[in-house]
Order: C-alpha cells, then structure tokens, then sequence
C-alpha cells in the first residue's frame, strides 16, 4: 500500500473505513444502512479495502482477560540510523503493547505491558533494553487511562453518519471489566483465530474448532458484554485525510489534574489519554485534520485549561504496532521510502 493509494479514497471508502472503527464486525448491509449506501457498493469496496492491505480488523483479548498488569509508558533515544532496526525488535516482543516513530527530543514512542505488579517490570526489560542501537531509556508508570477511542474517525463526518459515540468517549473508562474468570480455553481459541482475521465468520471459526456456529457466537457475544474483547480496526490517519497524530505531555497542577484529563477526553480528536507518574503528567494522543487544527487546539483550549502548566510534543511518523498488532502497512511504508531514495 503506498502513498498513492490513501490519495485513491473516495468519500465512500473513508466512511466504509470509520463505521469499521466504530464496530469491525458489523455486516456490510449494516455498514450500508449505516452510511446512506447501497449494499452491493459496500460489499464490493468494503473487502476491498481489506484486501488491499489498508485496514485489518481483529479482535483481541482486554487487558484485563489475564489478570492483573501494569503499564508502561517507553520513551527511547536511539544510535543515529538505528531507530528502524530498534523499533523492530520492540513491535516483536509480546508484551509491547504500542509502537511509533516520533520527532522531537525521542526517536521511539511505546507502551510495556506487565502482567503482574509493577515490580515485574525490571524481569520483562532485561531483554529489551540492550538492544542494539537503544542508547537511552526513560520509563513512566501509567497511573491511570482516562480514554481510549477506537472510531476517531467520526470527527470527520460530525453527526452525518448514524455512529453513536463509542463506549468511554468524553467520559472515565468503567472501573470494572473483564477478569480471567470470564473466560475458558475455548474463549481464549477463539480469540486466537480472530486475532488473526476479526471479521471471519462465525461459521468458519466454529468448524475450525469443531464447534456450532451458534455456540461460538454465544460465546463472543458473552465476552464483548463481560468487555473482554477489543476490537481494533486498524489504518493509517492518513487514509482518512488526518495529517497530525501527536503525543502531548501535558504537565498539569497536581490538585487539578482529573480535572483537566476529564475535560481534554470530551475532544473527540483525543484517541488516549492517561495520567503518568512522573512530573504530574498527562499524556494525551490527539489526532487533527491538519497542523492548523492541532495548532488552534493548543492554543485555544490546551492553553486556557485551568491547571494546565505546559506540554512536551511528539508528532507520529509511523505507527509500527497498535492493541499488540503489528499495523499492515509500515513495512511496505518503509520499502518505498527506500526505494525512492536509491533511485
């Protein structure tokens, strides 16, 4: 997939794309009632753009379905010419949760899952932190995760399409969720076939694992009411005309920071927002149309913030891995980079 093809996205595409980030599952005559099109022109661009190597839907396991975690934000300053070969190795080990190059003051931007307690932390890094290249490693504990949103795409279309918002936009995440008790070894198969492939039917995962398409349908229904799974559709911002995706480290008054986090999760260009341990932090991912747009949010509404001190940035450049899946497009991203260079 190259550069080219995000600039081939009619109008259409981009809706089929982001009723695909507010329910990856849902059926292409769903996603058609949904956005005012005919089924037979959903179900032919729909696949397509699947095909293609654009977007890839699956559905993963909550991190809660094993246990207790924390988590970790990792900021890495790497070796001149190594970012790549770093950022690799990291979107390889299993409990790199997230993955993106980034400009600014680091060259690496990604999040460790821990199963456990925090102290587990030092056993999980003892691999990582002497890669080759790595020539500084900051972490930060993350406190708490105010907001993670899947269909940051809706912003484009305001209220145009018939997607309500998703569950935690502009509001704390529920406290509860999904423990391991929620789930048993079949769940976890299932899970396991449509991490792979989140749209494949239920009929093709049952005869995979010799069960009844009515039983394997129950049982997803299950852990998406019990919050067990997450389904992830994957894309570049760019294919939907979005040109700024950015990491603020927002440095808040301590008796003001749930506050100011509640207030920044009502922007619906807010994707994540989290608060760290260190230096009273927020982080928050905002992804803009433009650097126009990302400029009058910070300095009409970041800036005016009651108990807002400042902020670090870090614009995106290429987002490796997202929900522990590698995104399908950053290795041919990179061959054509090198491409046009040599030539």
């Amino acid at each position: 997939m190259g550069s080219g093809a995000l600039d081939q996205l009619s109008d259409l595409d981009k809706r089929i794309v982001v009723a695909l980030q507010h329910d990856g599952r849902a059926s292409w005559r769903a996603i058609a009632d949904r956005i005012g099109a005919s089924v037979s022109t959903v179900s032919r661009r729909g696949p397509q753009l699947l095909a293609d190597g654009l977007l890839r839907v699956v559905a993963v396991p909550a991190l809660g379905a094993d246990g207790a975690h924390s988590q970790f934000l990792v900021r890495i300053n790497c070796q001149p010419g190594t970012h790549m070969e770093v950022a690799e190795e990291l979107v390889r080990n299993p409990f790199v949760r997230f993955c993106t190059i980034v400009t600014g003051s680091y060259d690496i931007i990604a999040e460790l899952v821990v199963r456990g307690a925090a102290t587990r932390y030092p056993q999980v890094i003892v691999d990582l932190q002497p890669i080759a290249g790595v020539q500084r490693w900051r972490s930060d504990l993350i406190m708490h995760v105010y907001k993670v949103s899947y269909d940051w795409g809706r912003q484009l279309f305001g209220g145009l399409l018939e997607i309500p918002p998703t569950e935690g936009d502009g509001e704390e995440l529920p406290a509860e969720g999904c423990t391991p008790e929620h789930l048993d070894d079949v769940d976890r198969e299932i899970l396991a076939i449509l991490r792979e492939d989140g749209r494949e039917s239920f009929q093709s995962v049952g005869e995979k694992l010799g069960l009844n398409e009515s039983s394997v349908r129950r049982r997803f229904d299950r852990l998406r009411s019990n919050r067990c799974v997450d389904i992830l559709t994957l894309v570049p911002s760019a294919a939907l005309g979005m040109e700024s995706e950015t990491f603020l480290t927002v440095t808040v008054e301590p008796s003001r920071m749930d506050a100011v986090a509640r207030e920044l999760a009502k922007y619906p260009f807010v994707r994540y927002l989290a608060a760290l341990l260190d230096e009273n932090a927020l982080l928050c991912e905002v992804i803009t149309t433009s650097v126009d747009e990302l400029y009058g949010f910070v300095t009409d509404s970041l800036a005016h913030l009651d108990g807002v001190q400042g902020w670090t940035a870090n614009m995106e450049l290429l987002f490796l891995k997202r929900g522990f899946v590698e995104t399908p497009w950053w290795r041919t991203q990179i061959e054509q980079s090198r491409t046009t260079l040599s030539s």
